[in-house]
């Protein structure tokens, strides 16, 4: 009897697994945003026994536990940055009746601006939507590449493809993976791709095990990290891939410096030059390209630079820095670089670092600078509070005109999980007013990146992706699935949550103020004007529009033609944030002519203080005057921002 019985049950085990993933009866839950309607990954959903449930990127989960089947089952729900409402008990979650075949819709509310989208890398990122019989956007909805998960994103454009490069990755058959960095490819949206707001199909470069290859095996031991990922044409026209590189110990200690070329034959980055070890100027981050009087540069943050050729690149010695420190000089040593009278002496230097934000505040500490002598002035535009600096990613903005910067926070609320929006007038700054965009409770979301090949609406709409790991959090829970791997967001530029303080300035120059424009009312060919103020260009939440005619600033709408010259708080509001500063009138009798200024004490003869201010303007914390009309993004032909 023993042998027919083994029969059977073979014969039953390949009846289940012929059965399609629909007829196995799971009870199908899907959590939507409650303002998109959109599946949200990366939900909890836990029950009274801490069974854990997280939502893939369909926002479904796949529900089959045999002895809570036909029962009332109540699951608490969170997820990071949005909300579920609590009862009169606390809780946050509801009790659903899970049946064989049944299904539930849960509605949750987003207070990230930023909306969750997908995971682009890692196990599963549809599993359970295919479990439920349902059809997931890209074509390895499971396992690519054998790739478990990847930290920290690099991308760029080259021969038509977005090209994808992402440190260590891990796999499923040991805790330890490939330690030379993994790289992919995907057609661009419009040309093959799909839409950003679907999804990313990578095709991995793939070992003979089927795994994301060791694309970068730089010589040397340790792991090989890269950045700095720039697309170039050499002598013959072609283009060529570069990256900057970085090989590490296991305490991530750097042990060496370069740059590697991408050999299309082989399908892996070759070193092409070593950098010095004690280099003043560092390539880093995400590039981006800037045309100033004609010359095309690749910016390597806000304020380190190159010339866009190969021979520069590839030549430590002329990299730039925008700098105040003298010429030669060392951060560790700081000299900084000042004219005869006192002021403040920037420029772009040679063999000279940079001060980034952690830098400045250091140099204010020790009493080196003033605080109104630093570059960056980083903080929250509703609370005033300084935003510490980790990393980010900045790219020219079409609807916006200007700069925008994807930001993340280092010992925020989460110690890397906090992330921010800026905007400024040029790649230098003023980089001052930021609003949270995306917060996480104790996990890490770290080195964002932001796909201007993916803007949409002329930029109105752009993504972002980070990594998502609890490693340096504090947080010795994983999340199944999600952790170590990167999440995609969504960010609409228009929303009146964004609508933040960019430059005001002050055109007047026979010391009456009376004359201001944002950047885009500069008359062509002014330059380091002096910022009176800063104020909203956009409507945003609770401000007024403030109008400008014959040298008067007024609240009010003379001329149905007019367009506001910049937004405000209204002067009686209740509890304005302490970023904000009353904008005073003064009023000369014997001519009738106007001045506005934030500084209460300005004294012109003749004037005197009207009563009342306009308006509450948002201060300026700088002194520095920045070069407005020289930078251009460079032209980006690949972009589509017309989808």
């Amino acid at each position: 009897m023993l042998v027919p019985l083994l029969f059977v049950l073979m014969l039953w085990s390949i009846a289940r697994a012929d059965e399609s993933p629909a007829e196995c009866k799971y009870f199908a839950i899907t959590v939507v945003d409650d303002e998109t309607g959109r599946g949200v990954p990366l939900v909890e959903l836990s029950t009274t026994n801490h069974l854990r449930y997280y939502t893939d990127s369909n926002g479904m989960i796949a529900f089959y536990e045999p002895g809570l089947m036909g029962q009332d089952v109540y699951f608490h729900v969170k997820s990071h940055g949005y909300e579920f409402p609590k009862d009169a008990h606390g809780y946050a979650g509801l009790t659903l009746k899970v049946v064989e075949g049944g299904k539930a819709v849960i509605r949750i509310k987003r207070l990230n601006i930023a909306e969750r989208l997908y995971r682009v890398t890692g196990e599963g990122i549809y599993s359970d939507s295919i479990l439920l019989g349902q059809k997931a956007p890209i074509q390895k909805p499971l396992l690519n590449g054998l790739v478990m998960g990847q930290d920290s994103v690099q991308t760029a454009v080259y021969k038509g493809k977005i090209f994808w490069v992402w440190g260590d990755t891990d796999k499923p058959s040991y805790p330890l993976g490939n330690f030379q960095t993994s790289a992919a490819t995907s057609l661009l949206p419009g040309k093959g791709g799909l839409d950003p707001e679907v999804g990313v199909d990578l095709t991995y470069f793939e070992d003979k095990q089927g795994f994301a290859k060791e694309i970068a095996p730089v010589p040397g031991k340790g792991a090989t990290w890269l950045s700095a990922l720039v697309t170039l044409l050499d002598d013959k026209g072609e283009e060529r891939l570069f990256a900057a590189y970085r090989k590490v110990d296991s305490a991530m200690k750097p042990l060496k410096f370069g740059w590697v070329r991408f050999n299309d034959r082989k399908e892996l980055f070759e070193e092409v030059a070593e950098s010095r070890f004690d280099a003043p100027i560092r390539p880093m981050s995400h590039p981006f390209e800037v045309v100033e009087d004609g010359i095309k540069y690749i910016y390597f943050s806000p304020v380190t630079r190159v010339k866009a050729d190969i021979e520069h690149l590839l030549d430590e010695s002329t990299y730039e820095a925008y700098t105040c420190l003298k010429p030669g000089s060392r951060k560790e040593a700081i000299e900084v670089d000042r004219a005869q009278d006192g002021s403040i002496c920037f420029g772009w230097k040679k063999k000279t670092p940079a001060l980034f934000p952690q830098d400045e505040a250091h140099a204010v500490e020790q009493g080196f600078l003033r605080s109104d002598e630093t570059l960056f002035h980083i903080q929250d535009y509703e609370t005033g509070k300084p935003i510490a600096y980790h990393n980010s990613s900045v790219a020219w903005n079409e609807y916006r005109k200007r700069w925008v910067m994807i930001m993340s926070e280092i010992s925020g609320t989460s110690y890397l999980g906090e992330v921010w929006y800026l905007e400024a007038d040029t790649p230098l700054g003023p980089w001052v007013y930021a609003k949270k965009i995306l917060t996480h409770d104790s996990y890490s979301f770290y080195n964002p990146r932001h796909h201007p090949m993916f803007d949409k609406e002329k930029g109105r709409i752009i993504f972002f992706e980070g990594t998502y790991t609890n490693w340096l959090s504090g947080n010795p829970d994983f999340t199944p699935r999600y952790n170590y791997n990167q999440i995609m967001y969504k960010l609409d530029l228009g929303s009146p949550r964004l609508a933040l303080p960019v430059p005001v300035y002050l055109l007047s120059k026979d010391g009456i103020p009376d004359r201001f424009a944002t950047l885009q009312s500069v008359p062509e060919g002014e330059n380091y004007l002096p910022v009176a103020f800063f104020a909203p260009d956009l409507p945003g939440i609770n401000t007024i529009p403030v109008y400008a005619k014959d040298g008067l600033l007024t609240t009010k709408q003379m001329d149905v033609r007019a367009t506001p010259v910049f937004y405000a708080l209204p002067a009686d509001v209740v509890d304005p944030p302490p970023t904000t500063t009353p904008l005073f009138e003064f009023v000369r009798d014997s001519d009738g002519k106007h001045a506005y200024t934030t500084d209460l004490a300005w004294n012109m003869e003749g004037f005197r203080c009207s009563d009342r201010p306009v308006c509450l303007v948002w201060k300026n914390p700088g002194s520095l005057c920045l070069p407005l009309n020289k930078s251009r993004p460079a032209p980006q032909p690949h972009l589509t921002r017309d989808r």
